[in-house]
């Protein structure tokens, strides 16, 4: 009875120190409007996602007014009277359309609690996650953020909860995937289980697979070969477009993008999910395949697809689809005399609604106070704004550092291509592109003309004869590199925030459902930090013998040498 009162004791004593230990380790998260507690280093949070969360609530924000009229317009449409007395109050509001918007990964719950409490309008939210750890997390905050009114957990996984709501009763108007890496194994179901004229936001970390370092895999998990070049940013939007594309068109479902962003060390895509069997006919005139040059980093594009006027005396204005005949290059590449790959297919058509861009960067600019990140959400969509419809771009140093030439200033080079009648722009994945509608011929024409002034080293130029082709090719386009004051787009000369250093040591996607705040962030991370210059290390020092054993060595070896 003594051992059994003493063994209670001590267990109660552990108890009490565990409980405090918990609440001394806990972590407050303040963000937007939103606080979060954690208890536990298996719930994932990453701080460098700000502009991620912040982005995502502007886009919202701006969406479901749309939303809303979109539904009260097709409904009336079906049903007039009916829809008046459902979806309309005598002041004519809208309030009754349910918006209902499910966070398929969670985690923490943040993401979920700042639509709750900065994102007007929104009927409920559900908040999933696989890890029943996660769940109680996320209901822990949802209480002490007092949002339960809005917010409902949910402990499932992602594909399952989203198969379950593909009744179009039951569908969600707006779903939310921010995975860790691929997203690609949630979008059968996520197409599926959204409304007609629901957002779809969609995340992919997994930048090396999708920017060409492994394009075998990169085809197994989103149906597209990736290329390593050095547009591969936009690049890999584009493929991401088309595998949200392919999984949508086998329900008979499209995609219209809204927004499509290349950030620090992820890509953000905002696309609008539509149904109409004839209009997923037209998808292969939306997808190209993609021929890369390996030797001038030269980009061309094949349509899989295309329409072609076929006018009748009912409809005048009727289409015909028609195969478009290839390849558009030859065996060599005109400009250097290299051979190419075939990557793709990628989406070709526009990535952006630039007037739906407007609308959320005004939405930014009158509430300021709502954004951390409002200076960079203000010059990123600046840019965007900005971007050509032209798919993929140049990058100053590929261009003269292929020839080995001294680059050239960006300013002189987008003033060349306007001087030649061609428009121009940057892209909001690099600070060095070049996104024009110029073919490439005149691209390379200027690079030639300032090799007259700026020429390369002879031996250089005596070494590389892929470079030394590029040079001796004829100018055949009249080139004007004085510079004029159009060249400097809007967001540089306001010396907007357009490019985001790396805002901490330890920036990067993080390790898989590890708290990145504090003296422990990224812990994984920085054990895995050069580790195969490690391992390579502790070969070398295994297989050396230490002072001790060469020693010994050499004394044997010299009284052998003796005897």
């Amino acid at each position: 009875m003594n051992y059994l009162r003493i063994f209670r004791r001590i267990n109660s004593q552990i108890m009490k120190m565990e409980t405090s230990a918990v609440e001394v380790n806990k972590k407050i998260i303040k963000e937007g409007q939103a606080e979060i507690l954690i208890a536990s280093e298996k719930v994932f949070y990453n701080p460098v996602q700000e502009f991620n969360r912040d982005l995502s609530i502007a886009v919202l924000s701006v969406f479901i007014e749309d939303y809303k009229s979109e539904q009260i317009a097709r409904n009336l449409k079906k049903d007039k009277r009916i829809c008046e007395n459902v979806f309309q109050d005598a002041s004519g509001n809208n309030s009754e359309v349910p918006v209902v918007i499910l966070e398929a990964l969670s985690a923490t719950g943040l993401r979920s609690i700042r639509y709750a409490k900065e994102v007007p309008n929104i009927t409920k939210i559900v908040a999933n996650d696989i890890s029943k750890q996660a769940v109680e997390t996320i209901q822990a905050n949802i209480v002490h953020n007092n949002v339960e009114a809005l917010i409902e957990t949910s402990h499932d996984d992602a594909c399952m909860i989203m198969y379950k709501h593909k009744l179009p009763l039951k569908r969600f108007a707006a779903i939310d995937l921010d995975p860790y890496g691929c997203p690609s194994i949630f979008l059968d179901s996520a197409v599926q289980s959204i409304q007609d004229g629901g957002l779809l936001l969609v995340t992919a970390t997994d930048m090396a697979v999708l920017a060409g370092n492994s394009p075998e895999t990169c085809y197994s998990k989103y149906g597209a070969i990736s290329l390593k070049t050095k547009c591969c940013h936009e690049m890999a939007l584009r493929i991401l477009l088309q595998c949200i594309e392919s999984h949508a068109n086998r329900y008979s479902r499209y995609i219209v993008p809204l927004l499509s962003i290349s950030a620090d060390f992820y890509i953000r895509v905002f696309v609008k999910i539509y149904s109409g069997a004839i209009h997923c006919k037209k998808t292969t005139s939306k997808l190209s395949m993609v021929y890369h040059c390996v030797g001038c980093d030269n980009i061309t594009l094949q349509s899989m697809g295309g329409f072609k006027p076929n006018p009748s005396e009912k409809n005048p204005q009727q289409t015909k689809s028609y195969l478009p005949s290839g390849p558009p290059v030859n065996e060599f590449c005109q400009h250097c005399n290299q051979r190419h790959h075939l990557g793709g297919p990628i989406w070709s058509a526009p990535i952006h609604d630039e007037i739906f861009v407007s609308r959320i960067l005004t939405h930014v600019q009158n509430n300021p106070q709502l954004f951390n990140t409002s200076k960079r959400i203000h010059g990123v969509l600046s840019m965007v704004r900005e971007e050509l419809e032209t798919p993929l771009y140049f990058t100053l140093d590929k261009l003269f550092g292929r020839v080995h030439l001294e680059t050239m200033p960006m300013l002189i080079m987008r003033s060349a291509i306007l001087n030649a009648g061609y428009k121009v722009s940057y892209s909001h994945a690099s600070k060095l592109s070049v996104k024009t509608s110029a073919p490439s011929h005149l691209i390379w024409d200027v690079v030639r003309t300032w090799a007259k002034t700026h020429p390369p080293k002879a031996a250089k130029l005596e070494a590389d004869p892929v470079a030394r082709f590029i040079l001796q090719q004829d100018i055949r386009n009249h080139i004007d590199l004085s510079e004029r004051p159009d060249a400097n787009p809007i967001s540089r000369r306001d010396g907007q925030l357009r490019f985001q250093l790396n805002p901490s040591p330890h920036w990067g996607p993080g390790s898989r459902a590890v708290v990145n705040v504090g003296d422990e962030k990224i812990s994984k991370a920085l054990r895995n930090q050069n580790k195969n210059i490690k391992r390579k290390l502790a070969e070398k020092r295994e297989h050396s013998p230490t002072d001790e054993e060469t020693r010994k060595k050499t004394n044997t070896d010299n009284e052998t040498t003796v005897v």
